[in-house]
């Protein structure tokens, strides 16, 4: 009887003690997306083409981590022209800080699922506190690649002055609207 205790207590407590799993993230499945205000006449869009990372999860622990690297030089607002201004001094000036990163370890839950990041987002070199939302993040076994695969819609906001990009405020808005689809392949 006291053997049936004890296996029964721990399968109770194994899945509490499941590792956490690692998964990298899928360059070609994760655009960071940006959009602004454009002197109150349009919301003007652009996208970073090159992105890194991890994403560390530990559902039974209902813990984790994200680490978001986005190569700045790697804009894209669909014309050359803009791509060098927006490259340059006044905005991201990629030639000084080549990269923005987004670290959290602290994932935010709702039941089993994970609903958002708390974490620090650096730009410009400059780091502050920044919370991300998640929409409709899963974890499943990718139909093509076959393997595990953890994605979702990321989504935060930051005024760009706070990290000292204050090139036409308050004509090109100050407040930035983030979003980033996120893909990321099981190691």
């Amino acid at each position: 009887m006291k053997t049936c205790l004890f296996l029964a207590a721990t399968l109770a407590v194994a899945p509490a003690l499941a590792a956490p799993e690692s998964y990298t993230i899928d360059s070609r499945h994760t655009f960071p997306v940006f959009e602004v205000s454009h002197l109150g006449y349009s919301l003007q869009r652009g996208r970073f083409n090159k992105t890194s990372g991890k994403i560390v999860l530990d559902t039974a622990a209902k813990s984790g981590s994200v680490e978001l690297t986005i190569d700045a030089a790697s804009i894209d607002m669909g014309l050359e022209k803009w791509d060098e201004h927006m490259k340059g001094e006044d905005f991201f000036n990629v030639a000084k800080y080549p990269t923005m990163t987004f670290r959290s370890s602290k994932l935010l839950f709702s039941g089993d699922k994970v609903v958002g990041a708390e974490g620090e987002f650096t730009l410009l070199g400059v780091t502050q506190p920044l919370k991300v939302t998640f929409a409709d993040f899963n974890c499943a076994m990718h139909p093509y690649a076959k393997k595990m695969a953890c994605g979702g819609n990321a989504a935060a906001a930051i005024k760009r002055s706070a990290f000292g990009m204050t090139y036409g405020v308050p004509g090109i808005g100050d407040d930035v609207k983030l979003s980033i689809p996120v893909e990321a392949f099981k190691d």
